[in-house]
């Protein structure tokens, strides 16, 4: 016996763009989507992180466009290096995420005016290490005796 085909019920589609930032040795992706204004890095509020000083270098995109940050939810996920590094690669993330989801040519130019470091990430990577030597520049040291 045949079984009757279930109709498959259409399913919500959700708009949500993934912008990536990059510093050091850390990188954050930042998801964003139409919301209520909810800011979360690694799953945690950004109202929530303790260092004042990383809570407002991550929020400093936001409070340069507030009248798109309240509109919109903003999830990043950040892994590797440090917390100053984590929290640029998140305000670069936020910040392309921003620009992205408007696209508004007007506020790239804002961000890009206010600090470049907001659109542009910084393209200097660790130096390799050469032979006769313990790192990328010092040499070994020498003992005559």
């Amino acid at each position: 016996m045949a079984t009757p085909k279930k109709k498959a019920k259409p399913k919500q589609k959700k708009e949500a763009n993934v912008f990536r930032g990059k510093r050091k040795e850390s990188v954050a992706r930042a998801t964003i989507k139409k919301g209520k204004g909810v800011v979360r890095i690694n799953s945690v509020l950004l109202q929530a992180i303790d260092n004042k000083y990383v809570r407002e270098t991550i929020a400093e995109p936001l409070h340069l466009a507030p009248e798109i940050a309240s509109q919109v939810d903003i999830s990043v996920n950040v892994y590797g290096g440090g917390a100053m590094g984590q929290a640029q690669a998140s305000r670069l993330a936020i910040a392309r995420a921003l620009i992205g989801f408007s696209n508004d040519p007007a506020l790239k130019q804002k961000f890009l005016s206010y600090d470049r470091s907001m659109v542009a990430e910084d393209s200097r990577r660790i130096e390799p290490k050469k032979y006769k030597g313990p790192k990328a520049r010092a040499r070994f040291q020498k003992s005559y005796r």
